[in-house]
């Protein structure tokens, strides 16, 4: 197994609005449409979709969306077996998208509050790379800092805004413990206090092995003991910038597994989030290995 991933299932409802509203108000829904999420799924499917071996952990209800997003996976080749069913109801994500592609996004844990990370370390340490990703509630995350201690393996993490808004204290020892951080430029302003540069500075001095920053169309800027850089972006009609942070992740991750370069990684994560925004939804528009074999 090349990666397996631990985070929230959800499925996530997309609404393309005219804006998205900063408090009372109404306005009118242009689209609407449905599909599977959760950060570190995404990652996982886009991993797949390169074609490495990939499983995930998670919770999902014992309702129609569960088994839909189970089949899903079945379908985009990612391991199941470390995916739990319970009687609760199954999260989902609400995803308001305006007409710049920016995006307001409302979450129910449901099914996610239920994971049992602690009987599936076995499972997540025959693999290369575990990738973690955000839980909405308390116990999960409690749980992800217990196991880091457990793994043997290479962890990556995306915290996402949800653990940022935690604080740098709070994920500590999950950055610590960390091979690569993934974040975005209010992320990481929200975890240091800095800018994106000396931001990462001090999650390198955190222990971060690697973290990796997406600029939006800058690129994205790349922090190890070997050296900063920025990586160019990819031109690119934006239509909805859900999931465009998983997709870099997953070229990112491809390309430490391919053992590339750090420039490399970078420019294949941006190549990958340059395509998944040009969709609506996180997964429409990830590439497969094929269109990466051409890109390369």
């Amino acid at each position: 197994m090349d990666v397996i991933g631990v985070g929230a299932l959800n499925i996530d409802f997309l609404y393309k609005v005219d804006e998205i509203l900063p408090s009372e108000g109404e306005t009118f829904i242009r689209e609407f449409s449905m599909s599977f999420g959760g950060s570190a799924a995404n990652t996982i499917v886009g991993l797949s979709r390169l074609g490495k071996k990939v499983g995930m952990v998670g919770c999902v209800g014992n309702d129609r969306e569960g088994k839909e997003m189970l089949e899903d996976f079945k379908k985009e080749r990612v391991d199941i077996s470390g995916i739990d069913i319970t009687n609760h109801r199954t999260g989902y994500a609400l995803c308001f998208i305006d007409r710049d592609g920016k995006r307001a996004i409302y979450v129910y844990a449901g099914a996610n509050d239920k994971v049992k990370l602690e009987k599936k370390i076995e499972y997540l340490n025959k693999a290369k790379f575990v990738h973690f990703s955000s839980f909405i509630g308390k116990y999960p995350f409690n749980e992800q800092k217990k196991l880091i201690n457990r793994l043997k393996v290479k962890l990556s993490f995306s915290p996402g805004s949800i653990y940022a808004r935690k604080g740098l204290d709070s994920i500590l020892p999950i950055i610590q413990r960390s091979y690569v951080v993934f974040l975005n430029r209010e992320e990481i302003k929200r975890l240091t206090g800095k800018g994106y540069v000396e931001g990462a500075k001090k999650m390198l001095e955190s222990g971060a092995s690697i973290v990796a920053v997406t600029l939006g169309r800058e690129g994205c800027y790349i922090a190890s003991k070997r050296g900063c850089f920025r990586v160019e972006g990819f031109s690119a009609e934006v239509v909805d910038t859900t999931g465009a942070g998983d997709a870099f992740a997953a070229g990112f991750l491809y390309g430490l597994l391919e053992g590339k370069d750090l420039y490399s990684c970078g420019r294949i994560g941006n190549w990958v989030a340059s395509l998944c925004i040009r969709e609506i939804g996180a997964r429409k528009g990830l590439p497969s290995k094929e269109m990466l074999e051409e890109f390369l």
